[in-house]
């Protein structure tokens, strides 16, 4: 019965994918049968359309919208590109193949399709997101791999040939990589009572080797930086569907202020997609008071690194108090520190004091 359940799921999803991009297509065509230049109306990602809500509590787009029209020079070239993009994710959707975005950049040169690099090509995703009203996941199409997960977590695959087989997330020593068969499967059992994102490696590794999981039941999620749109979709999923809360461990400088709001309130770049957040989750450090609560060795802020945290002061994601606090506590020591730096009280000190302290602190 389980299994008939997710195999329904993952062919009503995929079903709708390939409808989206078939109508896509379908529209083209008949503009074409009554003699019209093709033309698509999608909605503008532009920074003047962008907006913070605090309803859904993300970036969303605005009402403003731009038309591409074979009819202008100037639209065939991204407009032939978009066709040739809505093209390829059509065929990976139907032949039930995962593509990712490097990939798709080389892909479109067997077809004689150019782009002048792989930004452009990206952008053009991006664009047919847009159009399609779904997410390049949904298209099959994902970034490289890089964040992983560790901890007491059953899941279920959906993926072709793999359907219904069982793995527990524990069962790796290095975590498990977050990619398309993990982020579509189905969660059948954990004793994890939250979810720890963590952004650097080391740290992932240490609290592995210190059983963190166990200690604390907890999952862990290394974000790898920036945590990619699959691995934020993968932690809005644990905790909504196993209502898990989330806490954000990072470097205490505006970097990792901001790895932290966009697992939380998502990006302008992701304006056009929902479920990639996890409004209620929790950035539990590092704090800059923190660099000065614990003495931590720390460098000098850069230029760079002022002018960014003048920005989040301005960014109506930050305008919450602990937020504001933390961004002029930075400001006024001017100060930074990174994760490792706890390593000056011994290898288990953020396992055995700085942890539980944040924990207790963010129940509180």
């Amino acid at each position: 019965m389980r299994k008939r359940k997710i195999e329904s799921s993952v062919a009503e999803k995929r079903k709708t994918a390939l409808t989206s991009l078939e109508n896509f297509g379908t529209k083209l065509y008949d503009q074409m049968e009554e003699g019209l230049f093709p033309w698509i109306k999608m909605p503008s990602r532009s920074i003047e359309n962008i907006f913070y809500s605090q309803e859904v509590r993300q970036y969303i787009l605005g009402d403003k919208a731009v038309r591409r029209s074979s009819r202008n020079i100037r639209h065939i070239r991204p407009l032939t590109q978009l066709v040739w993009a809505a093209r390829f994710a059509h065929e990976l959707a139907q032949s039930r193949k995962t593509s990712t975005l490097r990939d798709v950049y080389y892909s479109a040169q067997a077809y004689d399709m150019s782009f002048k690099n792989q930004p452009e090509s990206n952008n053009i995703i991006t664009d047919l997101e847009t159009v399609a009203g779904l997410s390049r996941e949904d298209f099959n199409v994902f970034p490289e791999e890089r964040s992983a997960i560790f901890g007491d977590l059953t899941i279920g695959y959906t993926v072709p040939g793999y359907e219904g087989r069982q793995l527990n997330l524990a069962s790796h020593p290095d975590g498990m990589m977050i990619g398309p068969a993990l982020t579509s499967a189905e969660f059948l059992k954990t004793s994890a009572k939250m979810v720890i994102a963590i952004e650097k490696g080391g740290l992932f590794t240490r609290f592995i080797e210190e059983q963190v999981y166990r200690k604390f039941n907890a999952l862990l999620v290394l974000t790898a930086g920036q945590s990619p749109r699959a691995t934020r979709h993968f932690i809005r999923r644990l905790n909504g569907e196993l209502g898990l809360p989330v806490h954000i461990f990072t470097d205490g400088d505006p970097w990792g202020m901001h790895i932290a709001m966009v697992i939380i309130s998502g990006s302008a770049n992701a304006a056009h997609l929902r479920e990639l957040t996890t409004p209620d989750a929790t950035w539990s450090g590092m704090w800059a008071t923190d660099i000065v609560n614990y003495k931590l060795p720390s460098d000098p802020l850069t230029s760079i690194d002022i002018k960014r945290l003048h920005e989040l002061q301005r960014d109506p994601r930050y305008r919450g108090k602990l937020w504001q606090r933390e961004v002029k506590k930075f400001l006024k020591i001017r100060k930074k520190s990174e994760q490792e730096a706890f390593s000056r009280y011994g290898l288990t000190y953020i396992v055995d004091k700085y942890l539980p302290a944040k924990l207790k602190e963010a129940a509180s």
